[in-house]
């Protein structure tokens, strides 16, 4: 998990994350990592179109960003 953030950062890349917030709520982010930090990763997210924040701790799952298919391309 953690060499795919670093790549992202380096490459510039988005990813898909399942983040678990504070209030135990499970959400779905699309980001692009701008710094890492011990503990901690700020990002732009695109779900909520603004940088953010997120505990590496917090981090469920995190993989490569595919956009999705238009149907009848």
């Amino acid at each position: 998990m953690e060499c795919f953030i670093t790549r992202s950062y380096e490459e510039q890349k988005k990813l898909e994350m399942i983040y678990l917030a504070n209030d135990e709520q499970l959400s779905q982010r699309v980001i692009r990592v701008l710094a890492i930090q011990d503990n901690l990763i700020l990002a732009y997210c695109y779900s909520r179109n603004q940088i953010r924040t997120f505990k590496k701790k917090n981090v469920m799952s995190v993989y490569p960003y595919k956009p999705k298919k238009k149907v009848g391309a």
